[in-house]
């Protein structure tokens, strides 16, 4: 333009190097980018690399160029000439630096420099960046495996991936397929990438979501689920997995990449195929009254896409049918049972079938089968196809058993004593006692004990019961104890039977036992005297000598002296009778004895002398000898107490109970006994009242609670914090022998450690007052704690997880476990279902983590090797559930263990290791509720910061939940399921 001057300006040169640091995995192939501009001169730019080692940065080391081959030191000019080193122009003044096998000895800063072709020189002739060398930690790997599959059926497949990169990366996972050895190219079936998205190859794009799918399961596994497979699936299967990082200038670089081994699958098109029935029962030899199941299962390949029709026989005979289409039809007597809710047969899938009798009967005892028919669909109807009968199973019920005990002949006035032992029963029982005296008289109701204890003595006892002279005891869950006192020859001979009722639910079963007693009195009495002519006014003596089949000692009798004058024509008068307790009683026709007679009486015989004979005495003598039942002299029979003239004194009580404290340490969750044993009483037939109290082991001034009181009368009354189910089956009050009594605990915890003591009360009875209170005595404390057991790494550990209290037979139960640290989060362990299939939150865990079923109530888990990372707090989670009407499945009741602390430690440690149950969280959360919550909320600020990306992970997962812990106001730690879908909105809300 007007008046301006233009002036030539020289172009300034430029190098650029890519931005660095650059971290790149050793053995792979790298590359660097060097760009020259702002140059004079050809456009054929020449390229130089040096690197600076960290051992001597100052110095260059020559590494190649573009110009001159003399140009490599020593070091690399081997590499450099095989190739593994090389420069690749991109353009006259681009290039790229290749070095095709990455080494450690490779990492440093790199210059790249350019040679001028400038007039002069202006500018920048070279630029540097820095490159690291980090290890290859990426592993991929698949369990090879050969698969043959017909057409349709799933497909399942999971690749393990794993990494341990100091720096922030990623990783992508894609499935491949090759359709034969000879393809040289595989098809992308489905990816996840760095960013987690799901992308379908170009030929299942079709399938993807409704019949193909990846899903990461756990922080390492990638499964791929093929619904149906198809005939172009067949070939081999592989996956890949690739490691990313992001480079400085924000690209994202793939530095290591890894495939596994791979999995050959073949397709076979859908015919006529084979299959198996076979039959099993969850257990084949059970008690009257417990569930029975009987499982029909079909072994088929592509079982979904069949029909089939089972029928269910018993004895060869058949019960119940299930048709293609799942519906259902009973023989008459099972369609009534069925009515009931006695029985239930179901199709739990089209590979397994289930008939359950959830009260087991006698006549349920035989033989079970069932036959399983593959169908045709043909319009509107089916056709059989083939069919197969499953082998039999024997299914073995066993009734309650009773025996009775006693001995069969006993001698009146005698104790009776007659035992009845239960064997097979496992649900709660009431007990009857029967009396027959003779053939053709009517049963007698001698004392029945119901479920809960109680005492129902019969009509014709009740006197005797209230009288002390009948007591009926529960020795043991199994035994029971009937004694009646005094017996008498003429009324308590005869047969016994004893009947025992099992419960469950609403209905029962009997069973009874009968036993014959026999009671006599085998009494001789034998007169003697020693002179066999009397003479008037000589003294003259005459014996009366008992005898019976026992100890005249244990028998109260009396001795009664008759005459009969020898003139006189009445029969036999009295003259004196001397009873049980000493006291004489003269007779009234004979006066003139009394002033001329002395008796003396001795265990077995009774002595008469007669001082000075007369015509008036001279006649025929008898002796009568009287056995007296106990209970017809108890108010001839000297009192223990003191005579006193005040009214209301008492008698002072001679009660002694072991007063001494002891302490009792057990292990897991083992059953125990505490013991009360009385040491003296003020009557040997004193009746006594047990109560068992419980002193928690903290607060220190914990008022005692009560467990359980058994009466005089042997009945049963729970403390309020023990009435419920679960507490009375698992506190058993016993009485072992006359002075020992127990109560025992079943599978004792963690929470019943503490102090524990018995009350005992001695109760007596009088006419007057009925039953009284003598006095009661407390007996020491006994402390019950856990002993601590050593738990070293590569050792095996059981937790126990246990059931208690009784289960309605048609509940079915699942159960968590859980495990963390103390005082912070608690994660899944292993999930068992209702079904029985167990969930492995870790895959890796499976081999090490075992379910020791021994019962339907027993989740107990055993921990096979222990590490180190197994330390911290376990506990369980049992649910309970049961189908409605629709046949779905609906949850109950659900419950938390107690807490389980494990410590392991190396086995050189000389620390012993831990294994112990903690006691409840309550009081340490109502202390401390400000640490817990801002221990809480750090603990997931961290979480959140560090696993961010891990939460993208779980969007794609779909089926992954994340365990958090909920401290609730009621106390206690109790683990709750969230799905976190917006992990920032849940942190805010818990930052506010």
């Amino acid at each position: 333009y007007k008046g301006c001057t233009y002036t030539a300006v020289t172009p300034q040169r430029i190098v650029l190097v890519q931005k660095g640091r650059l971290y790149r995995a050793k053995g792979y192939h790298i590359t660097i980018w060097c760009n020259v501009s702002g140059y004079q001169g050809s456009s054929q730019q020449n390229f130089q690399w040096s690197i600076y080692l960290p051992s001597a940065p100052e110095r260059e080391v020559q590494m190649i160029s573009t110009m001159d081959s003399s140009f490599p030191y020593a070091i690399y000019t081997q590499r450099v000439r095989s190739g593994e080193i090389y420069v690749e122009r991109v353009q006259g003044d681009s290039a790229l630096l290749h070095i095709t096998k990455l080494q450690d000895q490779d990492a440093g800063e790199y210059e790249c420099h350019t040679p001028t072709t400038d007039e002069r020189y202006f500018g920048s002739y070279s630029a540097k960046m820095n490159l690291s060398v980090i290890p290859d930690t990426l592993s991929a790997t698949m369990t090879p495996q050969a698969l043959t599959l017909v057409e349709g059926d799933p497909l399942g497949l999971t690749c393990e991936v794993s990494k341990s990169t100091a720096q922030h990366t990623h990783v992508s996972v894609a499935w491949y397929h090759l359709q034969g050895a000879e393809d040289p190219q595989a098809t992308v079936i489905l990816s996840l990438s760095k960013d987690f998205v799901l992308t379908p190859g170009s030929s299942y794009v079709q399938r993807f979501l409704s019949d193909v799918r990846l899903d990461k399961v756990g922080d390492t596994t990638y499964k791929l689920s093929i619904g149906k497979v198809q005939p172009s699936d067949q070939g081999q299967v592989y996956c890949e997995a690739a490691e990313w990082i992001q480079d400085p200038g924000g690209s994202w670089k793939d530095i290591t990449r890894k495939q596994t081994e791979k999995t050959l699958l073949t397709v076979r098109s859908q015919g006529k195929i084979d299959f198996q029935a076979n039959i099993a029962a969850v257990e084949s030899s059970l008690a009257e009254g417990k569930p029975l199941q009987v499982n029909c299962s079909v072994k088929a390949q592509n079982s979904q896409n069949r029909w089939f029709q089972v029928v269910w026989l018993f004895k060869e005979v058949e019960v119940a049918r299930i048709d293609p289409h799942g519906v259902l039809a009973l023989k008459k007597e099972y369609e009534e049972r069925a009515a009931l809710g006695q029985l239930q047969v179901v199709k739990k899938s089209n590979e397994m079938y289930i008939l359950k009798v959830y009260q087991v009967e006698l006549k349920d005892k035989g033989t079970y089968s069932c036959e399983v028919s593959e169908m045709e669909k043909a319009s509107a109807s089916f056709s059989i196809i083939q069919s197969k009968m499953s082998s039999g199973i024997d299914v073995n019920v066993k009734p309650i058993v009773v025996q009775t005990k006693v001995f069969t002949k006993i001698v009146e006035g005698d104790t009776l004593i007659l035992h009845c032992e239960v064997s097979g029963a496992t649900s709660p029982l009431s007990l009857n006692w029967w009396h027959l005296q003779k053939s053709g008289d009517q049963l007698e109701h001698v004392v029945g004990m119901e479920r809960d204890g109680m005492l129902r003595p019969g009509p014709s006892y009740q006197e005797r019961s209230a009288n002390r002279d009948l007591r009926l005891e529960k020795i043991n869950s199994t035994t029971f104890t009937l004694a009646i006192y005094n017996t008498s020859a003429t009324n308590d001979g005869g047969h016994y039977k004893c009947e025992v009722t099992e419960w469950s639910m609403d209905r029962s079963w009997k069973q009874a036992q009968e036993t014959s007693v026999a009671i006599s009195l085998d009494l001789r009495a034998m007169l003697i005297s020693r002179t066999a002519n009397v003479k008037f006014t000589q003294d003259f003596e005459l014996f009366c000598q008992v005898s019976v089949s026992h100890l005249i000692t244990s028998v109260p009798i009396s001795v009664t002296w008759q005459f009969q004058p020898i003139l006189g024509t009445s029969g036999y008068q009295k003259l004196i009778k001397i009873m049980p307790t000493g006291t004489i009683e003269w007779g009234a026709a004979q006066p003139h004895f009394q002033r001329k007679t002395r008796v003396t009486q001795a265990a077995s015989s009774s002595q008469l002398l007669i001082h000075s004979a007369t015509e008036q005495d001279a006649g025929r003598y008898r002796c009568e000898v009287e056995v007296w039942r106990r209970s017809s002299q108890q108010a001839q029979q000297p009192h223990p107490c003191p005579a006193s003239s005040h009214p209301t004194s008492s008698c002072p009580s001679k009660l002694r109970v072991n007063t001494e404290d002891r302490s009792l340490e057990i292990s897991g969750s083992a059953d125990t006994e505490i013991e009360c044993n009385v040491i003296s009483l003020t009557q040997r037939d004193s009746q006594l009242a047990i109560t068992w109290y419980f002193l928690p082991p903290s607060p220190a001034d914990a008022a005692p609670l009560q467990i359980v009181r058994t009466n005089y009368s042997n009945i049963l009354d729970y403390g309020a914090e023990f009435s419920s189910a679960m507490q009375k089956s698992k506190f058993h009050s016993e009485r072992v022998s006359s002075n020992l009594f127990w109560l025992r605990m079943l599978s004792v915890n963690h929470g019943d450690r503490g102090r524990y003591y018995c009350l005992v009360e001695e109760w007596l009875w009088s006419a007057d007052r009925g039953w009284y209170n003598l006095g009661k005595k407390e007996s020491g404390k006994t402390m019950l704690e856990f002993k601590v057991s050593g738990k070293y790494t590569n050792e095996d550990v059981t937790l126990s997880c246990l059931l208690q209290g009784p289960s309605q037979p048609v509940s079915l139960f699942s159960a968590i476990w859980f495990h963390g640290l103390e005082h912070s989060g608690m994660k899944t362990l292993v999930k068992v279902y209702v079904s029985g299939m167990v969930e492995y939150a870790e895959e890796e865990m499976v081999e090490r983590l075992h379910f020791r079923r021994t019962s339907s109530g027993d989740f107990s888990l055993r921990l096979q090797s222990v590490e180190p990372g197994d330390t911290g707090v376990y506990c369980c989670q049992v649910q309970e559930w049961q189908q409605d009407s629709g046949g779905a499945w609906v949850q109950l009741a659900s419950e938390l263990s107690g807490y389980t602390r494990l410590t392991v430690l190396p086995p050189e440690s000389t620390i012993s290791s831990r294994v112990c149950s903690s006691p409840s969280l309550l009081h340490f959360v109502l202390i401390y509720p400000l640490i817990l919550f801002v221990g809480l909320t750090a603990a997931l600020l961290y979480l959140y910061v560090k696993n961010r990306q891990a939460h993208k992970e779980s969007i794609y997962q779909r089926k992954g939940k994340e365990l958090w812990v909920d401290f609730k106001g009621a106390g206690g730690v109790e683990p709750t399921y969230s799905d976190h879908n917006n992990l920032e909105e849940e942190m805010n809300n818990l930052k506010e």
